[in-house]
């Protein structure tokens, strides 16, 4: 069976889809913290989660399959 649909960009895959909840989620949870953890742990929870969704799109961009999983990878 053909697979009709046809991945155009970082946004139709659905892995960088998930880590893009994954951002939300973080940052509602992080809005919760103490106002003393704002430049702590909330700031990197954030930082850490925004990386994933992150190295995927730039993983997509790359042209060859080498620095592709150079960017995958460090997942």
């Amino acid at each position: 069976m053909e697979n009709k649909f046809k991945i155009h960009s970082f946004t139709d895959l659905i892995a960088w889809q998930k880590a893009h909840q994954f951002v939300l989620i973080i940052y509602k949870i992080a809005y919760s913290f103490p106002k003393e953890e704002t430049f702590g742990l909330s700031s990197q929870l954030k930082r850490a989660a925004i990386s994933i969704s992150s190295n995927i799109a730039e993983g997509f961009s790359r042209k060859t399959n080498k620095d592709k999983v150079h960017f995958f990878i460090s997942l």
